[in-house]
C-alpha cells in the first residue's frame, strides 16, 4: 500500500512519516476515493508499530480530509477534488522535517476546533518574551550599526527574508525564495499591494462572511469585488463556478467570523479552480500556525503545484499587537509584475525591526513560542476547569487579527 517504506524513515518520527507516506499514495491516486484503509491495529501488527502511533497519523490524515470515518466500517480515503492530471507537489525533505519540532507528548486530536478562533486565541501577548527579545535587540545593534542605519531594500532586509524563508521550509514544508517574500506594516499594507498587483479592471473573489478590512481594501483602491457564499469548507462549489475573479482571496483556517475551516478538499478545489481559471488564490493565513494538531496543518501554499497562490502572514499574534509586521510570498510568476508596478514602494518597516525579528527566528525563539502558545491552548481545551481567554466578540484593533 504504501509509497514509502517505514524502514526508509531515517531519523524521522513514526507517525509523520506514515502520515506523508499515505498521504502521498492519496494525491498520486494509488489509494483512490472510498478505499478503506486497515484498522488502526491491523496497519500497526503489519509495520511493526504501536497503534498510537497509527492512531496519531491517522488523526492528522482526519484532521485535514484526507481520510473519513464511516460508522461501525472504519477509514476511508476521502473524495478529494484533486487537479485532473492528479499532479501534486514533489515531496521535499521539509514533507519529512519541518515540524518535528513541535511535537509534544500530547496527541494528535481530530476533534472539531473552536468555530470562533479569537476565542480560542484570545490575548497571546500577555507572557511577551521580553527576556529573549532584549537581549537580541541589543546583540543587533552591536552587530548590524552600518546596516541599521542604510534603507532597506523595496522587499524588506534581505537578512529578515532569508530566516523566513528557513522557517517556512523547516516548521511549514513550504518552499519560499527570499526574492518571493515582501515585507510590510501589517496584513493590511500588504491586502493594498495585492490590490494593485493585478490590473485595474481584474475582479477580486471574497468570501462573503469575512474579514472585514479585506472587502474596506480592496474598495479603498477601488478594485470590482464579488462576494461568494460559503459551505461548512469554504466558498462553495456554485460560488466557485459562477465567480468570474480573477484573484480569490480566502482565509482557509478559522476564518473570522465564520470559523470555517478548509478541508484538503477545499484546499484541493481551490488550486483546481486556479489552474483553470489561470487565476491566483490568496491565503490569509494568520491563524493556522497556532492549529491544535501535532502536526502544523498543510498550507495551500505548501499544496500548490501551478505557482498561483499568494500567502499572506503576520507577527501580530505570535508576539504581540503592537508589532506590525507581516509578510507575503508571491508566486514566481508575479514577481515581474510585482517589481514593474510596485518596486517603488519604500518598505514600510524599520530595519532595526527587521534584523531583530530576523535573529529571533534564526535563533529558534519563533518555533519555541509557538510551541508554548500551542501547549496552552491543548491544556484549556483538556482541562474543562480552565476557561479559555475572554476576549471582544469584536476582532482585534488594527489588523491583530491578520
Amino acid at each position: 500500500m504504501l509509497t514509502y517504506f517505514m524502514d526508509a524513515r531515517g531519523k524521522q518520527r513514526k507517525y509523520r512519516f506514515l502520515y506523508h507516506a499515505i498521504r502521498r499514495d492519496i494525491l498520486a491516486k494509488k489509494l483512490l476515493p472510498g478505499e478503506r484503509l486497515p484498522s488502526k491495529r491491523a496497519l500497526a501488527e503489519h509495520l511493526g508499530l504501536s497503534l498510537s502511533t497509527v492512531g496519531n497519523a491517522y488523526a492528522a490524515l482526519l484532521d485535514e480530509g484526507y481520510l473519513e470515518v464511516k460508522a461501525r466500517s472504519g477509514f476511508f480515503v476521502s473524495a478529494l477534488a484533486i487537479p485532473e492530471n492528479g499532479s501534486v507537489t514533489p515531496a521535499t525533505t521539509a514533507d519529512f522535517q519541518s515540524a518535528d519540532a513541535i511535537a509534544t507528548s500530547a496527541p494528535a486530536t481530530s476533534e472539531t476546533e473552536s468555530a470562533a478562533p479569537h476565542a480560542s486565541l484570545g490575548d497571546l501577548s500577555a507572557d511577551f518574551p521580553f527576556t529573549p527579545f532584549s537581549h537580541i535587540v541589543r546583540d543587533v545593534l552591536l552587530r548590524f550599526p552600518n546596516e541599521l542605519l542604510a534603507r532597506p531594500e523595496n522587499q524588506g532586509v534581505l537578512h529578515f527574508r532569508a530566516a523566513i524563508s528557513a522557517y517556512l521550509l523547516r516548521y511549514r514544508g513550504m518552499q519560499a525564495e527570499p526574492a518571493q517574500i515582501v515585507i510590510g506594516s501589517g496584513t493590511e499594507y500588504l491586502y493594498g499591494l495585492v490590490a494593485q498587483l493585478l490590473p485595474r479592471a481584474a475582479l477580486y473573489g471574497i468570501e462573503a462572511q469575512s474579514y472585514e478590512k479585506i472587502r474596506l481594501v480592496y474598495s479603498a483602491y477601488a478594485r470590482p469585488y464579488e462576494l461568494l457564499p460559503l459551505d461548512a469548507y469554504g466558498v462553495s462549489a456554485d460560488g466557485l463556478a459562477s465567480s468570474r475573479a480573477a484573484l480569490l482571496h480566502v482565509t482557509p483556517y478559522q476564518s473570522f467570523p465564520s470559523g470555517v475551516t478548509a478541508n484538503a478538499a477545499k484546499r484541493f478545489e481551490y488550486l483546481r479552480w486556479a489552474k483553470e481559471r489561470t487565476a491566483f488564490l490568496v491565503e490569509d493565513d494568520y491563524a493556522s500556525e497556532f492549529s491544535l494538531q501535532k502536526k502544523p496543518l498543510e498550507t495551500i501554499y505548501a499544496m500548490d503545484s501551478n505557482d498561483s497562490v499568494i500567502y499572506l502572514n503576520t507577527f501580530t499574534k505570535t508576539l504581540a499587537p503592537s508589532m506590525r509586521v507581516a509578510y507575503m510570498v508571491l508566486p514566481k510568476r508575479l514577481l515581474e509584475s510585482y517589481r514593474e508596478r510596485l518596486g517603488f514602494y519604500a518598505c514600510t518597516v524599520p530595519a532595526l525591526d527587521q534584523y531583530v525579528l530576523a535573529e529571533y527566528i534564526n535563533r529558534g525563539y519563533l518555533e519555541r513560542r509557538l510551541n508554548q502558545i500551542r501547549r496552552k491552548l491543548r491544556l484549556a481545551k483538556q482541562d474543562s476547569r480552565a476557561p479559555l481567554p475572554e476576549v471582544s466578540p469584536q476582532p482585534p484593533q488594527s489588523g491583530s487579527a491578520n
